[in-house]
């Protein structure tokens, strides 16, 4: 990423621009790490209320028009239910049943669904590279969320043995995290409508507060002694989770945004399950199997060919330009 040369420049450190991915990675790991002792509606909600209280409070502070419109409260509910309450929703109750890294590789590989529904909303070009990340991705996330027993079945051509059963695909988590991905997708390309009506700060503090109004209630619904068994180390984890992972991460992204390169610094989301893999296994023991593992290093190679395509295209036009100069020369 570009960094533009002044006298705040020192400031721009890898620390500083690798930061949101650190805490989105690591605050996967700190959720797994609470959510025996808690509700998975319950957890979902605490960690985005009190964040949309904070990023309302910096908006304020920062002078941002706080006007909304009807259109606007409209396009506010709509970014809540999906990229708030599914997204939460689906991303709490798939870490019951799934390991932190794993969840992260797949809530990221929502780039995939981004790149689809952007070229046909957007008419966005995904081009050659973007296909093919798109292909390997999907592969990756196969080799991730199906059963290991109906990979295996297939690869020796044995289709027979194979179980279909919906509910064993839910019950692992994977596929919950799928359907957090997508949710996160859909609220992604959401934006740039849900800005036209309203400031995008003030939007996302909105957005966080209202699903997470609408996440309590359905906790204590449908949940019970959400708080009961929680410790010290327990709160500390989803104050983490708030301050940390969701205030300060959002935060610090749209900043640096605002100050460099978007295209470059999306490329660094790969990081975040990276980290997320990382401490999941050194804190929590989170094991993969060889195959999930070869699942991962494919959506993580996905995400970055998609976030890239576009150098990586100019690059390969580069090259035969040079390539074609090269020839006239000898030629000549």
């Amino acid at each position: 990423m570009q960094l533009k040369n002044n006298h705040n420049s020192s400031f721009w450190t890898p620390i500083i621009l690798i930061a949101p991915f650190f805490l989105w990675g690591t605050t996967m790991v700190a959720m797994k790490g609470v959510i025996e002792q808690t509700t998975p509606l319950f957890l979902a909600g605490i960690r985005i209320l009190p964040a949309g209280i904070l990023i309302l409070l910096v908006a304020i502070l920062l002078g941002k028009n706080q006007q909304i419109t009807w259109k606007g409260w409209g396009w506010i509910g709509l970014f809540a239910l999906i990229d708030g309450c599914l997204f939460q929703g689906f991303l709490a109750e798939g870490l019951v049943r799934t390991d932190a890294g794993l969840g992260s590789v797949m809530i990221d590989s929502q780039l995939l669904a981004v790149a689809i529904m952007s070229r046909w909303l957007f008419k966005e070009i995904i081009g050659f590279w973007g296909w093919f990340g798109l292909i390997i991705g999907i592969l990756g996330i196969s080799l991730i969320g199906l059963p290991d027993e109906w990979i295996t079945n297939w690869w020796q051509g044995n289709f027979v043995d194979v179980q279909l059963s919906w509910q064993s695909l839910f019950d692992n988590g994977e596929w919950l995290m799928l359907l957090a991905s997508l949710s996160m997708a859909i609220g992604t390309v959401m934006i740039p409508f849900v800005c036209r009506h309203v400031d995008p700060v003030v939007a996302t503090g909105w957005h966080l507060i209202l699903a997470g109004l609408v996440l309590f209630i359905l906790s204590f619904g449908t949940e019970s002694s959400q708080w009961v068994n929680l410790d010290l180390s327990a709160w500390l984890s989803l104050s983490y989770a708030t301050i940390f992972g969701s205030a300060i991460a959002y935060g610090l992204f749209f900043f640096l945004a605002s100050k460099g390169n978007l295209t470059s610094l999306s490329a660094l989301t790969f990081l975040t399950p990276v980290f997320a893999l990382t401490f999941g296994n050194l804190l929590l023991e989170e094991k993969l199997s060889n195959l999930q593992w070869l699942g991962v290093g494919f959506t993580l190679i996905s995400i970055y060919l998609i976030n890239q395509r576009e150098k990586i295209n100019q690059l390969s036009i580069f090259e035969k330009l040079k390539f074609s100069l090269q020839n006239k020369k000898i030629n000549n």
